[in-house]
């Protein structure tokens, strides 16, 4: 038997991970980076989830660096499994996650020659990824992987891509312990300071558009100080909405997916627009129509910790290339200004829209469960530290109108509309945090592409509510179906199978709900159970059909 070598190419690129907090790994194992697995042996604190498809394995990797602000990392095999992942590498760029994604690659002296299973990477990559590299030497290893994780959590958190030859995986090689460490936070100069704090006592209509960068330790705290002091509404870019509470009397409401004309009117009446952490995307600027484009009409603060973001769309009257955070504590007076009556006003008619879009829904219908009442019935159950996680479909907007949230209760749901994010990330959510109460909730349509991940709940003993709402149709399509071509359906309906039977077969405790007066009580159960517990919802289709 030959002796073991514990100083490998491949234990200084997870010596690297382990010195920086890396402690989980999310795999599909392929004999392209069997090097790697075959270390990560002797790496006890790093704990390897093996995954059934490498898009749910992403997806897992995706939730946990969010939930870390540490890479999320991903390790599939060359060809077929990276490009399952690439749904990974695309959810961390639009969502701005930290993430990287390890590709086993074919040998090296093969390289170019369109070998079997031979992609490169750049190519692939490239538009998408903050860095692809492809390591050519095993001494490179542990500085790609110091590089890799300062690349994918600076400026905007993102996508890195690691391609490894299978032959660059066992040298001997030098072993480090680099240890990361982020940039010193920054704030704007005294001078510009000053400046937005004229701005702040003369604006009679000012509005806050709160971004993901307030999802760090102290962020929610210091925005929400901040808010109160200056007496400022709070409007939440797109799904991020713990990062202010929601029954908070300051908070008007998220920019998303269907806001009423009348909030974005008066929204559009504001005379300052403070959007602070947040890239204005598309969806959370309306389409690039809020503010107006390219110059708005209301002073514009952006404030944003990547040069490329701020003023990319928009041109700011304030474009800070800096830490919100930072920013947000430097402009909260110790004594806190006057509320003049103009700007109670402003706030409390922002906040009477909000609480007229939000009220709960009434409606019934023949045809199944109106799934606004499931939501309902949660919100009035969910304990203090409930983490949502949700899957896209119409079976999430009620979440988005009406759900409370207010941290630590959490939302994870994916900025990049993907399909088949729920599962797996409740999955990832609840290793992370195994004292919260993880509720996943999923369309039939998104669950049968990842929902084969629901298994490692059952080998964990992970206590994950999951609820499945099932109106046997990709509901979202059917919706733009009927909006343009009116009773014409081709290919949203769907035939499916037994989920019960599944989630037995999983070995996970299970109901069926069938009758609104079903609801309160399954919720109950589901939230009570020690382990992985499966609802599934027969759900109204024609309640989300345009009338």
């Amino acid at each position: 038997m030959s002796q073991i070598n514990l100083n490998t190419s491949s234990h200084a690129l997870l010596s690297v991970f382990a010195t920086n907090g890396i402690d989980r790994i999310f795999q599909v194992p392929g004999e392209s980076f069997i090097g790697i697995l075959d270390a990560l042996g002797d790496f006890p604190s790093i704990d390897v989830v093996t995954c059934r498809h490498e898009a749910g394995a992403g997806f897992m990797a995706c939730a946990d660096g969010r939930l870390t602000r540490r890479p999320g990392v991903l390790m599939v095999s060359r060809g077929p499994g990276a490009s399952n992942a690439s749904i990974a590498v695309h959810t961390a760029q639009q969502d701005a996650i930290p993430l990287i994604l390890i590709v086993g690659q074919i040998l090296k002296k093969d390289l170019r020659r369109e070998a079997f299973q031979e992609i490169d990477y750049q190519k692939m990559f490239g538009s998408i990824a903050k860095w692809v590299v492809e390591a050519t030497d095993p001494s490179q290893l542990s500085e790609i992987a110091f590089k890799a994780i300062r690349m994918a959590t600076s400026g905007t958190p993102g996508p890195v891509v690691v391609v490894i030859p299978e032959d660059v995986q066992q040298q001997q090689s030098p072993q480090h312990q680099w240890v990361a460490r982020p940039n010193a936070p920054t704030t704007a100069v005294t001078t510009t300071l000053d400046a937005l704090r004229e701005r702040l006592m003369r604006a009679e209509r000012p509005l806050i558009i709160a971004g993901g960068a307030f999802d760090q330790p102290q962020g929610r705290e210091t925005l929400l100080a901040f808010a109160e002091a200056w007496h400022i509404p709070v409007a939440v870019a797109f799904r991020r909405h713990d990062v202010f509470p929601n029954r908070h009397p300051l908070y008007v409401g998220d920019l998303g997916l269907s806001n009423p004309d009348s909030q974005m009117s008066a929204f559009h009446s504001s005379d300052l627009i403070l959007a602070l952490g947040t890239r204005l995307d598309d969806i959370t600027s309306q389409g690039y129509t809020f503010p107006q484009l390219p110059q708005p009409q209301q002073t514009l603060v952006h404030c944003y910790p990547d040069d490329h973001m701020v003023g990319l769309h928009f041109a700011p009257d304030f474009g800070l290339t800096c830490d919100p955070v930072a920013l947000t504590a430097d402009l909260t007076p110790h004594e806190l200004p006057p509320v003049t009556d103009k700007r109670r006003n402003w706030s409390q008619s922002l906040r009477g829209i909000f609480d007229a879009h939000a009220t709960w829904p009434t409606k019934e219908a023949d045809d199944g469960i109106t799934f606004a009442h499931v939501v309902r019935a949660l919100a009035q159950q969910a304990p203090k530290d409930a983490i949502i996680c949700l899957d896209a479909g119409t079976f999430a907007a009620p979440v988005y109108r009406h759900f409370p949230f207010t941290y630590p209760q959490r939302l994870m749901a994916p900025l990049s509309g993907a399909m088949g994010y729920g599962t797996p990330a409740a999955v990832a959510t609840q290793l992370r945090l195994p004292h919260a109460k993880v509720i996943c909730m999923v369309g039939d349509g998104g669950f049968m592409m990842t929902g084969n991940e629901m298994i490692a709940a059952v080998e964990r003993k992970l206590p994950i509510l999951f609820i499945l709402s099932n109106n046997n149709s990709y509901a979202s399509i059917r919706i733009h179906q009927e909006r343009q071509y009116p009773s014409r359906h081709v290919g949203t309906s769907l035939f499916n199978p037994d989920f019960i039977r599944i989630a037995e077969g999983f070995g996970m405790q299970h109901e069926a709900v069938t009758e609104a007066d079903q609801i309160d009580a399954a919720i109950a159960r589901g939230l009570a159970a020690k382990g992985p517990y499966f609802m599934e919802v027969k759900t109204s289709l024609k309640v989300v059909l345009p009338q």
